[in-house]
């Protein structure tokens, strides 16, 4: 189920433009449950922006609060190639997104299914739905071509 998901194929084209500037290739979408439009879509701008925060998930939070004028964003869900780290994953849970479809897994970094495990914490005020593995062997390569290339 979800193998092959036009969604996660758009955050790999975000992921794509990541790379393409030299940022940790992550990308997102934030998609209407309702009406299946993209509504935000986001890669990591770390290095450009030179903000620890500037995080593919974070940004396409801000973009789709901006673009609905709601800092609740139930309805919708979030597509990202690899697992949320534990910042990205509490602000998923603040925006109240009903269901998080991510790609490769963090086993470092994560914060969903790996690490901190923050959604499966009492501290989420909000647990989205949560499939990983959606089209993980394309995200997982993105980022080992991406860190292969620094080495």
């Amino acid at each position: 189920m979800f193998k092959n998901s036009p969604f996660m194929q758009i955050a790999l084209k975000q992921a794509e433009n990541a790379a393409t500037e030299d940022e940790v290739p992550v990308g997102a979408v934030i998609v209407n449950t309702q009406t299946n439009e993209i509504i935000a879509e986001s890669y990591n701008k770390v290095e450009r922006l030179g903000d620890p925060c500037a995080h593919a998930e974070i940004l396409a939070i801000r973009e789709a609060t901006n673009r609905t004028g709601k800092k609740w964003l139930i309805g919708h869900d979030i597509y990202v190639t690899l697992e949320p780290c534990p910042m990205c994953a509490y602000a998923i849970s603040l925006a109240r997104l009903d269901s998080l479809y991510y790609g490769a897994a963090d086993i470092k970094g994560g914060g969903v299914d790996n690490g901190a495990r923050v959604l499966h914490q009492s501290i989420a005020m909000h647990k989205p739905e949560i499939y990983g593995g959606i089209m993980q062997s394309d995200c997982e390569k993105i980022l080992k071509d991406f860190f292969k290339a620094k080495r």
